[in-house]
């Protein structure tokens, strides 16, 4: 039986290739770029001119074939049925709770920085068509609710399905390795296994990190707006600092304390905000406008998918679909093992309708009152948002608050929503990436939860005083490129997997490990006994 590296000291308990090896690649990254910060910039700018020049018709495929993947499975009775855990195993948290998880994991610090500013900037620059029409506007939400839709959960949902089956099903450790069993069989526990999560860390820890940025970025700009602060880097060192400290009890404190309350008080918040806008703002166009959207998006959802932008220059494309597609897989491994996490029990029908269905419409609905209100004072009211926008993205959602009655309540209650998704991003990424970098461990040290944590506010303020923020939004694409095949392996493994435990009378170990790799022949044991760390649903 092959156990999982592990080195033990100084109140850590890692996987020593993992932890080492990613955190010296994300220490030496940082060290350089903020020391050769000019040279760091034309290295990445150049790296992402290649890719997106020469290999962007890559991320269009695979987000497709995902999504594609997503609704396959779901489209197969005995698929639906299976549970992501033992066969009488039940989820633990209630459907509010789980809900609220997804939605702070899931997008979070993102709705809020670009609820307003996306619609408002396709709006005024709209793809191959004039802007600043009314059909402007329309196709401004379809781009809208496209980047933010049923391709960005389909993606988590494979990475997130793909763990908890092989995790809670299989007893494999819940690692991004173990979704490769069917296709690796043992050697998930070598080199190709450490590889694979040592990618997964690094893809997450940049991603988390641009999105803190733009979170403390905003946060700062609503505090300009208050009258409390100015908009410099100095406080935004200081929101880090003190916004880390609080995300670190929080971590801590574990997943069902402090991230579960958080996540609730998070929704709990955001709803109210989003309560307040619908009410106050033009109630009855927000209603019939996202209706139509909604009716444009899944009309258009094919030809959207397969964009390339052959004909017309890739500079549109380059920054905004391509970026989204580069964002959302390099955030998959930690969002995927994140509700992996909170999603043992549910079966598979029940966690794919709940995971692509009620988190997008969440953000429908969300980007529908905020885009959709906001495009209805540029076309029919006071106008100008559109130049606060360009004047300043990060303060776009001030800039528009503004523009309604009872402005410093809203822009306070605002303030604190996205102080609050930041601190559940921080420590929902600090969880995650201590379970990667200990082998699976859902219950490392506190030490270790602690050095994730502050190493999350390090890096994002190293970066920040690099000005270095653009040069890791590149890195968190770069990191999506080799990410992309390591998802299109997972969705061959798992259906593998779906295959094997949906048969009937299947030795479901037996039957997901490669001849050659299979463990009664690895370890020596007599056909028809499964190694001690596979788990069989049945109990056999």
């Amino acid at each position: 039986m092959h156990e999982m590296k592990q080195w033990r000291g100084y109140g850590f308990r890692v996987n020593p290739f993992v932890f080492f090896v990613s955190a010296g690649l994300i220490v030496a990254f940082v060290a350089f770029g903020t020391i050769f910060t000019g040279a760091t910039a034309q290295a990445v700018d150049a790296i992402q001119a290649t890719i997106v020049t020469k290999l962007g018709w890559i991320y269009s495929l695979v987000v497709g074939a995902l999504l594609v993947f997503v609704l396959a499975v779901l489209a197969v009775p005995k698929f639906r049925r299976l549970r992501l855990g033992p066969a009488d195993s039940r989820p633990e948290y209630t459907y509010f709770s789980w809900f609220a998880m997804l939605f702070s994991a899931g997008m979070g610090i993102g709705l809020l920085f670009y609820g307003v500013a996306e619609p408002v900037l396709h709006y005024s620059n709209p793809p191959h068509t004039p802007g600043g029409t009314a059909d402007a506007a329309l196709e401004a939400m379809r781009l809208t609710f496209f980047h933010w839709g049923l391709h960005a959960w389909a993606i988590y949902i494979v990475v997130g399905m793909a763990l908890a089956f092989f995790s809670y099903r299989h007893d494999l450790p819940l690692t991004i390795r173990s979704a490769f069993y069917p296709v690796l069989g043992e050697r998930i526990y070598g080199i190709y296994g450490d590889l694979v999560d040592v990618l997964a860390v690094f893809g997450t820890m940049f991603g988390i990190s641009t999105s803190l940025g733009l979170g403390v970025m905003q946060v700062n700009a609503g505090l300009a707006a208050l009258g409390l602060v100015a908009e410099d880097i100095v406080n935004q060192l200081l929101l880090i600092a003190g916004i880390t400290a609080v995300a670190t009890v929080s971590v801590m404190s574990g997943l069902n304390k402090g991230i579960r309350l958080l996540s609730r008080f998070n929704l709990m918040a955001g709803l109210i905000l989003l309560g307040f806008v619908l009410l106050i703002g033009p109630t009855f166009f927000i209603a019939r406008a996202l209706v139509g959207e909604i009716g444009a998006y899944l009309e258009d959802l094919v030809g959207l998918t397969l964009r390339t932008d052959a004909f017309h220059g890739i500079a549109w494309q380059r920054d905004w679909t391509l970026f989204y597609w580069g964002w959302w897989i390099s955030w998959s491994p930690f969002v995927g093992m994140f509700i992996a996490r909170v999603s043992r029990g549910r079966t598979v029908g029940g966690f794919i309708t709940g995971v692509l269905l009620v988190p997008t419409m969440l953000t429908f609905v969300w980007m529908a009152v905020f885009g959709n209100a906001a495009l209805h004072v540029e076309l029919f009211g006071t106008g100008g948002m559109v130049a606060a926008v360009n004047d300043s993205v990060p303060g776009a959602l001030y800039a528009f608050l503004d523009r309604l009655p009872l402005t410093p309540i809203s822009q306070v209650l605002a303030t604190v929503v996205i102080m609050g998704y930041f601190v559940t991003s921080s420590d929902s990424g600090s969880l995650i990436i201590d379970i990667l970098t200990s082998g699976g461990d859902p219950d490392a040290p506190l030490g270790q939860r602690l050095f994730w944590a502050l190493t999350e506010g390090a890096v994002a303020a190293t970066l920040l005083v690099a000005g270095g923020l653009q040069a890791l939004q590149t890195a968190a694409l770069t990191t999506a490129l080799p990410f992309s095949f390591v998802l299109v392996l997972m969705m061959v493994s798992l259906w593998r997997g779906l295959r094997a435990d949906s048969a009937p009378e299947t030795d479901h170990v037996s039957a997901l490990a490669p001849a050659r790799a299979r463990p009664h022949e690895a370890h020596g044991a007599e056909p028809g006994h499964t190694a001690s760390h596979a788990h069989n649903p049945a109990g056999e």
